[in-house]
């Protein structure tokens, strides 16, 4: 017997399937930095870039495990992860194509006016370094976080699993913008090792991409556009480093 799907989601089933995809996503990375991270000579707690870049991926694995675990005992499966253009492919490309200049956009324009205010610019430095400590850390940091764990990733789970349980909860789920500020203030939070400027900037993409899902009713462009974005970030940082790009001076 096929189990009908809800309309509605109470509060209490909410939270439960929320927290057990947080806790279980953080817990599926502590293994691999008990194991391989170091304690520095200052007393931090320090993890290499080969292990960051798996961990992440691997949290990513098991929060989507356990996400699909609970749409496909709701029977949201297909609702929550459309994946296929409602459009044909070449709308969804053009779409993604301008989700990323925006976004980009947005990137520039946004820390700009975050920083003339005094809140600073996102906290990537570190993030950045990591990736571009060689060229075997670039490519694996393309494939397993900007391609994976981000744009695949995180689509899936923010405008796709979360989205998706927000749509359906009472009190919620009646209205077009509930869903879309609750998960784009989550996702923003979920980037707070940025530092505040980091939350706001990544929260406004939030925004955005959770307006255009509710829009093309795909997560294809959302996923493209996102991976177009991390790539393009990592590949400008590591280009950077290998001093590809000419330093202009006033």
């Amino acid at each position: 017997m096929t189990e009908t799907k809800p309309q509605t989601l109470g509060w209490g089933r909410f939270l439960l399937q929320f927290f057990t995809v947080a806790i279980l996503y953080l817990l599926a990375q502590v293994p691999g930095v008990a194991i391989w991270g170091e304690i520095g000579p200052d007393g931090q707690l320090q993890i290499s870039s080969t292990v960051m870049a798996g961990t992440t991926a691997f949290g990513m694995v098991v929060a989507l495990l356990v996400s699909w675990l609970w749409l496909r005992k709701d029977g949201a499966v297909a609702e929550a992860w459309k994946l296929l253009p409602t459009d044909g492919w070449g709308r969804t490309l053009l779409i993604a194509f301008a989700t990323t200049i925006a976004i980009l956009g947005w990137f520039t324009l946004g820390t700009m006016a975050l920083d003339s205010l005094g809140l600073g610019t996102p906290a990537v430095n570190e993030i950045l370094g990591m990736v571009t400590q060689s060229g075997f850390h670039y490519v694996l940091w393309v494939v397993l976080v900007a391609w994976f764990a981000a744009g695949l990733g995180e689509e899936l789970l923010y405008r796709g699993f979360l989205m998706d349980r927000l749509q359906r909860l009472k009190g919620v789920g009646s209205t077009l913008w509930g869903p879309i500020i609750i998960q784009a203030l989550i996702f923003g939070l979920s980037h707070g090792y940025q530092s505040v400027a980091g939350v706001i900037i990544t929260g406004m993409v939030g925004l955005g991409l959770g307006w255009l899902r509710t829009r093309t009713g795909s997560l294809m462009p959302l996923i493209l556009a996102h991976m177009a974005v991390d790539t393009f970030s990592m590949s400008m940082a590591y280009a950077d480093k290998l001093g590809m790009i000419p330093a202009f001076s006033t």
